[in-house]
C-alpha cells in the first residue's frame, strides 16, 4: 500500500484529508508536527510528503526525504518558497502546489479584514458583549468612492479588485504582467508602485514572495504612501518590513494595518499561545498593542470549498505521481 506522510496538520485538515483517503485506498500519516532536517526520518516509507507554509524543506531536509524513498513533495498551499527547488530537481523529486484552491476565500477576507477595522467591529462586538452600546470612538469611512491600489492581480488579486469595484471604489493596480483585457473589462487601471502609493487611501497586497518582493513595502515605500491610508496584507508576510511598518504606525502615517499573514509567523500562527504569550516576538507584541492594527493567523484561506479543493488537487497529483504520470497540476519543477 502506498504511504502519503502529512505534516503540520489541524483537525480541520484531517477531516478532509481522511474522506480522500477512503476513496483512494491508500495509507495516510498525520503529523501534527512540522517536517524540517530534524523530523525528515518519520517519512520512512513514505512515497510522498504533503506539507503546508511553514514546513521547511531545504537542502538538508530534501536529502533526508530522498534517502527513505520520497518522491513527491505535495505542497497543500500556494506558496512554494519554503522548498529549495534546486535540490528538488537535482534529487529527481516532483514538487507540487495548490495554485488556486479558492481565490474568493483570499479575496473575501481581505475585504472582511478591512470592513472590521474600518468600522470597529470587532471593538463594537466586545463592548456590547459588556452592554456598553456607546458609538464613541467607532466613526469609520465610507469604500464607495475610495481609491484601492490591488499590488499584484493574480486570480486573488483579481477577485479583491473586482470586489472593490463593486463597492465603488476606484481600483488602480500594480503588476508585473499587467492584465489589460481584464483591467479595461472592470474599469481598472495600471500603474507604476511609486504612482499608486500616493493615490491609493487601501494598499492591498496580493503577491508572491520572490527576491524581487521581499519588503517591497518598507521605510521608502511607506515614506511615500497617502497619510492615513490602510494597508492590508493577506498574501505573504515577508513583503513588509515589519520594523518599518511599525514606525509608520508610530508616526500616525498609517491609519490603519490588517494583516493575515506575519513575516515571523513561523511557529507563532496556527498554535494557541494564551497560556504562556509571546516572550520571543517583540514586534508582533508591539503590533498587537495598537489599535489601528488588525490581526489574524493566516485564516484567509480557510473555507469548506477552499479545503476541498485543496484536497481534490492534492489528491490528483499523488494518484498520477503514483502511477507515473508526467503531468501534475500545479508543478513547480
Amino acid at each position: 500500500m502506498k504511504v502519503v506522510s502529512f505534516y503540520d496538520t489541524k483537525p480541520y485538515d484531517r477531516e478532509v484529508m481522511q474522506a480522500a483517503e477512503a476513496a483512494v485506498g491508500w495509507e495516510f500519516r498525520f503529523h501534527d508536527f512540522r517536517l524540517s532536517t530534524e523530523t525528515a526520518a518519520t517519512a520512512a516509507g513514505s512515497h510522498a510528503v504533503c506539507v503546508f507554509v511553514n514546513d521547511k524543506l531545504d537542502r538538508a531536509c530534501l536529502n533526508k526525504l530522498a534517502a527513505v524513498g520520497v518522491k513527491h513533495v505535495a505542497l497543500r498551499c500556494a506558496g512554494f518558497n519554503q522548498v529549495d527547488l534546486v535540490a528538488a530537481r537535482e534529487l529527481g523529486m516532483a514538487v507540487t502546489r495548490v495554485p488556486a484552491y479558492s481565490p474568493h476565500a483570499v479575496a473575501e477576507h481581505t475585504l472582511a479584514l478591512l470592513l472590521t477595522l474600518n468600522r470597529k467591529i470587532h471593538r463594537a462586538y466586545n463592548r456590547v458583549r459588556e452592554f456598553n452600546f456607546s458609538l464613541a470612538g467607532l466613526v469609520g469611512f465610507d469604500l464607495y468612492g475610495k481609491t484601492v491600489g490591488v499590488i499584484g492581480t493574480g486570480k486573488i488579486g483579481r477577485c479583491t479588485a473586482e470586489i472593490f469595484r463593486g463597492f465603488g471604489c476606484e481600483v488602480l493596480a500594480h503588476d508585473p504582467f499587467p492584465q489589460q483585457d481584464w483591467a479595461l473589462a472592470h474599469q481598472v487601471r495600471y500603474l507604476e508602485l511609486d504612482a499608486i502609493l500616493p493615490q491609493a487611501d487601501i494598499l492591498s497586497l496580493h503577491l508572491p514572495l520572490t527576491p524581487q518582493t521581499y519588503h517591497l513595502i518598507d521605510e521608502r515605500t511607506f515614506s511615500l504612501m497617502k497619510q492615513g491610508a490602510y494597508l492590508v496584507n493577506t498574501s505573504r508576510g515577508k513583503l513588509v518590513d515589519t520594523s518599518a511598518l511599525i514606525q509608520a504606525l508610530k508616526s500616525l502615517h498609517l491609519g490603519g494595518v490588517a494583516l493575515d499573514v506575519y513575516e515571523e509567523e513561523e511557529g507563532i500562527f496556527f498554535e494557541d499561545h494564551s497560556a504562556m504569550g509571546l516572550p520571543g516576538d517583540d514586534e508582533l507584541s508591539r503590533l498587537l498593542s495598537f489599535p489601528n492594527v488588525l490581526v489574524t493567523s493566516h485564516q484567509a484561506f480557510l473555507t469548506n470549498e477552499a479545503l476541498h479543493e485543496i484536497a481534490r488537487v492534492t489528491t490528483e497529483n499523488l494518484s498520477r505521481s503514483m502511477a507515473g504520470a508526467d503531468f501534475l497540476e500545479g508543478t513547480v519543477l
